[in-house]
């Protein structure tokens, strides 16, 4: 309890809202490396998964991708693109580590949001005279939004927290506190950071939450089981005057 009254003063306390390291300043620096690398994820993952889940190519191999991106060690990832890219890109080797650890969830709810539609749906579209093309802005994209914006969640929330260790390459956040905390054993600073992540991680997710059912269909509510599709004017009138 001492420790976590402890942590609330320390966030409480003036000092840590005032100069370069400022917990605002930080918390800015954590959106950024957060929201910027999806961004960059969802431009490269979402055509792809949609192209994989209109056409039904390539999916053994985008499952593959994924699955290998997923269990790649973040900290090292970093570590190693620091090197890589140089002491003086610190934050161009962050970003590509961020964007390829937020692709996979994005490219698993862009295929998987398409496959989760009722073929049928797309069939009768077909029928209808569409073109392909017409199918994908109108029929499927509509309907695999919902588990797209899923994928984003995941992805989001999988970035905030690994933009932590962002701070051990001095490239700042809400990993500052943390890593310092540690190292000069002050542990209220370290519960305080980490409170502020999880905070940070709780609003974003609510957010999108919010935004995933905004866009979910009325057909995908209920169940995924209620085909709604639109029927030409002639047909109606057919019904109402047959022959």
């Amino acid at each position: 309890m001492n420790l976590l009254s402890g942590a609330f003063d320390w966030l409480a306390d003036p000092a840590q809202w005032t100069g370069p390291n400022a917990l605002h300043v930080l918390l800015w620096q954590q959106l950024f490396y957060t929201l910027v690398p999806v961004a960059v994820a969802a431009a490269i993952a979402v055509p792809l998964g949609w192209a994989i889940g209109h056409t039904g190519r390539g999916r053994d191999a985008a499952v593959a991708v994924a699955g290998a991106a997923r269990a790649l060690p973040s900290f090292g990832l970093l570590v190693l693109l620091v090197l890589v890219f140089g002491v003086l890109h610190k934050p161009e080797a962050a970003v590509v580590t961020f964007v390829i650890l937020a692709i996979p969830s994005l490219l698993a709810g862009a295929y998987a949001g398409f496959e989760a539609i009722d073929r049928r749906v797309v069939d009768a579209a077909r029928a209808m005279g569409m073109t392909e093309w017409q199918i994908l802005w109108r029929v499927e994209v509509p309907l695999g939004l919902p588990l797209l914006v899923g994928g984003l969640r995941s992805s989001v929330l999988q970035v905030v927290a690994t933009v932590t260790i962002a701070a051990y390459v001095n490239l700042g956040g809400l990993g500052l506190p943390i890593i310092t905390g540690l190292s000069l054993r002050r542990y209220e600073a370290v519960l305080g950071g980490a409170i502020l992540v999880a905070v940070l991680a709780l609003v974003l997710d609510a957010l999108l939450a919010l935004a995933q059912r905004a866009v979910e269909q009325r057909g995908v509510r209920a169940g995924r089981g209620e085909i709604v599709t639109a029927r030409p004017e002639t047909d109606s009138a057919t019904a109402t005057h047959p022959g």
